[in-house]
């Protein structure tokens, strides 16, 4: 696992410019490169995008990302 977390960081790092996840964002991004099914909600602002990038920059194949584009507009509204 602790080498795995380096790959993580590094990838990180050298796409993002971070050196740090933000809360919540480590464990997701653990999960979908263990091939686990993922649901990811969190407020806006709260770093999910990376929990589907960096999974995809380090796995071959297509990422598929659903998000609830009419909900999270009428959020940002309301």
């Amino acid at each position: 696992m602790q080498e795995n977390q380096t790959t993580l960081l590094q990838t990180l790092e050298a796409h993002f410019g971070h050196r740090a996840f933000l809360e919540g964002q480590e464990e997701p991004i653990q999960a979908i490169l263990a091939g686990d099914d993922t649901l990811i909600i969190m407020p806006t602002g709260g770093g999910k995008s990376l929990c589907y990038q960096l999974p995809a920059l380090m796995q071959e194949g297509i990422t598929l990302v659903v998000s609830p584009l009419i909900a999270l507009m009428k959020d940002q509204v309301d």
